[in-house]
């Protein structure tokens, strides 16, 4: 084998693992070429983007980055998870720091951050039978928590800006599949999980109190922008400025990967409303049940391409959060959060791809289903 040849493999193999862990960026990618022969790049590409929403996804994932990086959330839901002495009331808690955390911090970030507290706390105390249930439940409660909030899930962020919803109007759509969404979860967690006692090795982690209080004022900063009380180009030069200096670390960190999928869906979702035949389709299927469309749509391309691509046929943005959010369980590619769970439980247990998705798909599309009926059920009262 010749040396450029040589040198070629590992970039190839690099690329390729790159495309492995990003599928849906290259999704969008691969649509937005396919829409861009029929719609032809103009000036009217410009006004595709949602710069704020892109500002205020990146903003909010550096400081997330950043806390993350000095152990804020492991010490916090490790403390939390110490309080719990059986196995039951550890992984309720576990799937609670999760279902919180992604109202926070995001559903993909919650995900990253406390899925390998999950695998530590059932690994160290001899309870990894409950390992596939335990990350499943964090996957659903990361999925789920995040629809309450604006920042919550991606497509809650692009929707909330796109549509102007007012926060208290936009929490109060969402607050009965929330609800609903916590009682599951508690039931599952009793039902499947049994009270069995265990010990939690202990494990010295300390915080750095001057980071800790800039980034906790930089957080508050990112969701003062996401809650529109501070123009959002203070926070695209005060935060990377900041973090530059702090912890340029966590600007690398940034999931960028997330941030392109969104500029490349927006050129599909854009091209696609330019396209009469598509636009006259999409239109009237949304006509016809936002709800129920939105949440199909899901199973098939994902929540965020969803949100994305059917907001440009409808107003009834109601429906449209409800459905990109519920539609988020079911399938494994119907959320980016699902997959990324799959990532990480198949890498420590590659044996058992099958088991998990079978369990997976049975308490996902259980969720999708009753929450959806719970919902169709309220649009008729």
């Amino acid at each position: 084998m010749e040396e450029s040849e040589k040198k070629s493999l590992p970039l190839f193999a690099t690329i390729l693992n790159f495309l492995r862990k990003n599928v849906i960026l290259l999704v969008a990618i691969i649509a937005a070429l396919i829409t861009a022969f029929f719609v032809p790049p103009d000036k009217e590409y410009l006004s595709y983007f949602d710069v704020k929403t892109l500002t205020c996804l990146f903003c909010v994932l550096a400081i997330v980055g950043a806390l993350k990086n000095i152990n804020f959330f492991y010490i916090l839901a490790r403390k939390i998870v110490m309080l719990f002495r059986n196995a039951r009331m550890c992984v309720l808690a576990l799937a609670y720091i999760t279902f919180i955390g992604s109202m926070l911090i995001a559903n993909d970030m919650a995900l990253l951050t406390f899925l390998p507290l999950g695998l530590f706390v059932l690994s160290t105390t001899g309870k990894e039978k409950y390992m596939a249930v335990t990350l499943i439940m964090q996957n659903i409660s990361a999925n789920l928590g995040g629809m309450l909030t604006p920042f919550g899930n991606p497509q809650n962020l692009y929707l909330y800006s796109k549509f102007g919803i007012p926060t208290w109007e936009f929490m109060g759509i969402m607050a009965p599949p929330f609800v609903l969404s916590v009682i599951l979860i508690t039931v599952c967690c009793i039902v499947f999980i049994k009270p069995e006692s265990l010990i939690l090795p202990e494990q010295k982690v300390s915080l750095n109190p001057r980071r800790t209080a800039i980034y906790l004022a930089l957080f508050a900063l990112a969701i003062a922008i996401v809650f529109r009380g501070i123009p959002f180009w203070i926070g695209l030069v005060v935060i990377p400025v900041s973090l530059l200096f702090l912890d340029r670390k966590a600007l690398m960190t940034i999931d960028y990967p997330l941030l392109f999928t969104f500029v490349f869906f927006f050129i599909f979702a854009g091209n696609m409303s330019r396209i009469e035949s598509v636009h006259r389709l999409l239109s009237g299927l949304m006509e016809k049940s936002t709800l129920l469309f939105s949440i199909l749509s899901c199973q098939a391309i994902s929540n965020v391409p969803s949100a994305i691509l059917l907001s440009q046929f409808t107003t009834n943005y109601a429906d449209l959060l409800v459905g990109v959010n519920i539609g988020g369980t079911g399938t494994l590619i119907a959320s980016l959060a699902s997959l990324i769970t799959f990532r990480e439980y198949t890498r420590h247990y590659p044996n058992q791809k099958k088991h998990y998705i079978a369990l997976f798909s049975a308490f996902n599309f259980a969720f999708l289903i009753i929450l959806t009926g719970f919902m169709l059920l309220l649009k008729l009262l």
